[in-house]
């Protein structure tokens, strides 16, 4: 009776981990809205301080501007997935860089 037991709560386990693990990655928009959020203050700072020319500010700009446009375009469905998860990381990878180097 208890190897019983132990087999039917082995395979409750087991199916409950599968199911864990076939659901998406939570998106944490917070963290994506803080770190856009940044990324603006440091352009404005720069602009503010003079290592940025206006057309360096635009395009920076323009570059957030198509982040946040992805952003919505990824939770039009209600679901971001791993993939536009990643690719939204991606981007706000390259703008940070853009913004370093600019």
């Amino acid at each position: 009776m208890l190897n019983l037991k132990t087999l039917a709560l082995g395979a409750l386990l087991a199916a409950a981990s599968v199911g864990a693990m076939a659901r998406p990655a939570a998106y944490d928009a917070h963290s994506v809205d803080a770190r856009q959020a940044r990324q603006e203050a440091r352009i404005d700072a720069a602009l503010r301080e003079g290592r940025l020319s206006r057309h360096e500010f635009r395009s920076l700009q323009r570059e957030q501007a198509a982040i946040r446009r992805y952003e919505a375009k990824a939770k039009a469905d209600g679901i971001v997935t791993r993939q536009e998860h990643r690719q939204l990381q991606e981007m706000l990878d390259h703008a940070s860089r853009h913004i370093r180097n600019a």
